[in-house]
């Protein structure tokens, strides 16, 4: 099994930054991709930010240039970095990571307990 384990978010004021960390832990061989999720009452889960193990990244174009993913393969952590926030961030954050915990196991999806994001006034 994997465990994840987040931290980071909080309230911030709109203009403000924020970064979230998660650590990924456990019966681990290889991790193909790690992200960030969000959901806002009353919406769907939606993509924040993904990196491969490679270093590709890709990002929901509403955070394209505020927000910034990175990861350290060596700890198994992602971070995320979030800058110049708006009201529309405001949501719970989920860290992501696609897995496998044997060489010829299948990949598969494992997710964090989400994290409080609010950009408020």
């Amino acid at each position: 099994q994997v465990q994840l384990v987040e931290s980071g978010g909080g309230l911030v004021q709109p203009g403000g930054s924020l970064s979230l960390s998660c650590a990924a832990s456990g019966s681990i061989f290889r991790i193909a991709v790690m992200g960030w999720y969000r959901q806002a009452p009353g919406k769907e889960r939606e993509l924040v930010a993904t990196m491969t193990n490679g270093g590709s990244s890709n990002y929901a174009d509403s955070v394209k240039g505020r927000f910034t993913i990175s990861r350290d393969n060596a700890k198994n952590t992602v971070y995320l970095q979030m800058n110049s926030l708006k009201p529309e961030d405001t949501a719970v954050y989920y860290c992501n990571v696609r897995a496998r915990t044997k060489r010829f196991s299948n990949d598969y999806d494992y997710w964090g307990q989400g994290t409080q994001v609010t950009v408020s006034s």
